[in-house]
């Protein structure tokens, strides 16, 4: 079995009392926290209970601005695959994903891939929040301006490792309705 990355959405984010009364399955990965979920996680981010697990290694952001960054590095990485179709259903496939499950807040769990290294693994999410995820936001809004085109060229060459995620109503951990 794969260790995974798992995106949700939900109108309030997790607490110590309770999880969100209705979350959405938006998105896993396996092996990784690929850049489509950082930043998606990357507006408004902060650390919250995990829904799954019991350390604080969940994390929460803004849906709309996260969402909206993502597109917006989609649209900057397609200017360079306009003949992949792959890539295209790839894009089109997680844009309408995204629009139907759309809540307030993501919520990125990460349970099964901080816990691949002996480090602790709240530490691990304490380092995502504070260094990897703005970094990739970042990269990205310089990639979009036009101001970090190998940062685009590398991302645009290997893009199923970024974005081709497995998108579903249904993930490995699902919420009752």
């Amino acid at each position: 079995m794969a260790n995974r990355s798992y995106l949700y959405s939900a109108d309030s984010m997790p607490s110590e009392a309770e999880i969100p009364q209705r979350i959405r399955c938006i998105s896993e990965h396996n092996w990784d926290i690929p850049l489509a979920h950082k930043l998606m996680v990357g507006r408004g981010t902060t650390i919250v209970p995990s829904m799954i697990w019991n350390p604080p290694i969940g994390i929460a952001a803004d849906y709309a601005g996260g969402a909206a960054l993502l597109h917006d590095l989609l649209h900057a990485v397609g200017k360079g695959l306009e003949d992949d179709a792959e890539f295209a259903e790839c894009v089109a496939r997680t844009t309408a994903h995204l629009d139907k499950q759309q809540a307030k807040y993501f919520i990125l769990e990460t349970g099964e891939i901080v816990s691949m290294t002996d480090d602790d693994p709240a530490a691990s999410v304490r380092r995502l929040v504070a260094g990897d995820i703005p970094d990739a936001v970042a990269n990205a809004e310089a990639a979009i301006a036009g101001r970090n085109d190998d940062w685009l060229a590398a991302v645009r060459a290997d893009w199923q490792r970024h974005f081709a995620s497995f998108y579903s109503e249904a993930l490995y951990f699902s919420f009752p309705a």
